[in-house]
C-alpha cells in the first residue's frame, strides 16, 4: 500500500473529512441565512419606499388632479438614481414617467411583482429588473411606482463570491489540516507498529513510544507497556521456572529410577523390596509437593483465586497453624509461640493459610538452636514467633525465628522459584516456601517482607485490611508447653 493509501485510510483523515463535510454544511448553511436576511431587508427597504411614494402621490392626485401627478412625476423622474414612474390611461396609452418599456401584462393587474423593464434615455440595455407596485387611480389610470433591484443584485453577487471563497478556503485548510493530523497519527501508528513486530519477533524488552502530550494515544502506549513489562516478566519466570524445573528435578527423578534397579538388581527378599517401594512412594511424595506448590504458586499469580475471597480474621489462621507446627517445633528443640489479635481481612483463606504454614516450616528448619561446643553444656532452646495484627490499612502476619537468618543482599533472590541459599542446601527442601508466600501476598495486594531478626528472620506477609473493622485489643499469647 503506497503512503498516500495509508494515509487517506487513516480515522483521522476521515474524521476529518467528516467534520469539513459538517462545517462546510454549517458554513453554507450561514452564509444562505445571511443572503436571504439581506434580500429580505433589501426588499422591505423598497416596499416601504414605494409604499410612502403611492401614497403621496394619491394624495397630490386627490388634491391637484393628474396634472399634478404628471408634474410632480417628471420631476422626481429627473433626480440621480430615481425610482420608476408611469402613469397610463385607461387604454393603456403612456401619460408620464420614466419607465420605456415593461414586460407584457404588468400594468393590467394591481399589486407587486418583479419585471424586466427599460428606461426612457436607456434605449440599448433592457436587461434591468425591478420590483414595482401598480396601483388604480380614479378614473380609470394606473400608476406604476418601483425600484431597481441592481444594489440587490450586486449584493446578492458579493455573497456568493464570499460563499465560493469560503468554501474554498475551508476545504483547502480543511484537508491540510486533515493530512497533517493524519500524517501525525500515522508515524505515532507506525511507531507503535515497528515495536510490535520487534516484540512478536521475540524481543520482549520492547516498548512503545510515549510523547509529552498525554494524548490518548500516550496513555494507550502507556497501558500496553505495563502489560508489555507484565508479559515479559511472566515470561521471563515461565524460563526460569522450567530451566529450574529441569535442573532440580532431575536429580529426584534420576534418584528415584536409580533406587528402583537398585531394588531390581540386588533385592533378595520381599523385606528389600518392601523398603526400596517405601524410599520410592517417599521421593515420589516429595515430586508431588513440590508440583502442587508449583501449581499453587501458577494460580496465585495468575489471579485464579481471586474469586474464592471470603471475610475472616487472619488471628485465627495464626492460632490454627500455631496448633498444627507445635509438636514439630518440639520434636526439634524449639518453641512456638503465637500472639494473634484482631485482624480482619478479605481473602483466599486455604493460600493465606498455605503462605503462612510455609513461613512457619522454613522458621523451624532454619531456626533451630547451633549445638553447643561443649558436650556437657545443655543446647539452648530456641523460640519461633507467629504475630498477628492490624497496622493501620494493612494487616501483619510475621514469623520470626533466631536462627542463621538471611543476608541482606540475598533476600530478593530468596523469593524466586528454587532457589536455594548455600546455607539451606544440606537441609531437604524445593526453594519454593518463600516463592509461594511472595505470590499469594502479591495475589491480595500486598507484599512479602525479609527482615533482620538479630540474630535469625522476620519473615511477614502484608496484605490489606477489611475496612470497616476495628483493631481489637485482647492478646492471646499461646506458648508451647515445657
Amino acid at each position: 500500500m503506497t503512503a498516500f493509501g495509508k494515509l487517506i485510510r487513516t480515522t483521522a483523515f476521515r474524521l476529518t473529512l467528516v467534520y469539513l463535510f459538517l462545517f462546510g454544511l454549517f458554513a453554507a448553511s450561514l452564509v444562505a441565512y445571511f443572503a436571504w436576511t439581506t434580500r429580505k431587508l433589501i426588499t422591505d427597504q423598497i416596499t416601504t419606499t414605494v409604499d410612502a411614494e403611492i401614497a403621496e402621490i394619491n394624495d397630490i392626485y386627490g388634491r391637484r388632479g393628474l396634472r399634478g401627478v404628471v408634474f410632480t412625476l417628471e420631476n422626481r423622474a429627473l433626480r440621480p438614481g430615481a425610482n420608476l414612474y408611469l402613469v397610463t390611461t385607461p387604454a393603456g396609452q403612456a401619460v408620464a414617467g420614466n419607465v420605456g418599456a415593461l414586460a407584457p401584462g404588468v400594468m393590467s393587474k394591481n399589486g407587486w411583482s418583479e419585471t424586466f423593464y427599460r428606461r426612457l434615455d436607456d434605449q440599448e440595455r433592457s436587461d434591468h429588473r425591478a420590483l414595482v407596485r401598480v396601483t388604480e387611480l380614479s378614473s380609470g389610470f394606473r400608476l406604476l411606482v418601483g425600484r431597481d433591484l441592481e444594489e440587490r443584485r450586486r449584493l446578492n453577487k458579493v455573497v456568493r463570491s464570499a460563499a465560493q471563497w469560503s468554501v474554498l478556503i475551508v476545504v483547502v485548510l480543511g484537508l491540510g489540516g486533515g493530512v497533517f493530523a493524519a500524517r501525525r497519527v500515522l508515524r505515532r501508528i507506525d511507531a507503535m507498529t515497528g515495536t510490535t513486530q520487534r516484540i512478536m519477533a521475540g524481543d520482549l524488552s520492547g516498548r512503545l513510544p510515549v510523547g509529552r502530550s498525554g494524548d490518548e494515544l500516550d496513555r494507550l502506549a502507556e497501558n500496553l507497556n505495563a502489560m508489555l513489562e507484565r508479559i515479559e516478566a511472566l515470561m521471563s519466570g515461565m524460563k526460569e521456572v522450567s530451566d529450574n524445573i529441569a535442573h532440580d528435578l532431575k536429580t529426584p527423578l534420576t534418584r528415584l529410577r536409580n533406587r528402583a534397579e537398585e531394588a531390581l538388581a540386588r533385592a533378595a527378599s520381599e523385606s528389600d523390596y518392601r523398603v526400596a517401594l517405601e524410599r520410592t512412594i517417599e521421593e515420589s511424595d516429595g515430586l508431588i509437593r513440590t508440583f502442587n506448590a508449583l501449581l499453587m504458586i501458577a494460580r496465585a499469580e495468575a489471579g485464579y483465586a481471586s474469586g474464592d475471597m471470603t471475610d475472616f480474621d487472619a488471628a485465627e489462621i495464626a492460632r490454627d497453624i500455631h496448633e498444627l507446627y507445635e509438636p514439630l517445633a518440639e520434636d526439634n528443640a524449639l518453641t512456638l509461640q503465637v500472639e494473634a489479635l484482631a485482624a480482619p481481612v478479605r481473602g483466599n483463606r486455604e493460600l493465606i493459610s498455605q503462605a503462612l504454614a510455609n513461613l512457619v516450616e522454613n522458621a523451624i528448619k532454619y531456626g533451630k538452636p547451633q549445638p553447643a561446643a561443649d558436650a556437657d553444656v545443655p543446647a539452648a532452646t530456641g523460640t519461633v514467633q507467629i504475630e498477628a495484627r492490624r497496622d493501620g490499612d494493612q494487616v501483619l502476619l510475621s514469623v520470626t525465628d533466631h536462627g542463621i537468618g538471611i543476608p541482606e543482599g540475598d533476600r530478593k533472590h530468596a523469593i524466586e522459584r528454587f532457589v536455594r541459599l548455600e546455607a539451606s542446601r544440606t537441609l531437604p527442601g524445593s526453594g519454593l516456601g518463600l516463592s509461594l508466600a511472595s505470590a499469594v501476598a502479591r495475589l491480595h495486594g500486598g507484599e512479602l517482607r525479609l527482615a533482620d531478626a538479630d540474630p535469625g528472620l522476620r519473615a511477614t506477609l502484608a496484605i490489606p485490611a477489611r475496612t470497616g473493622e476495628g483493631q481489637a485489643s485482647a492478646t492471646t499469647l499461646e506458648p508451647a508447653p515445657a
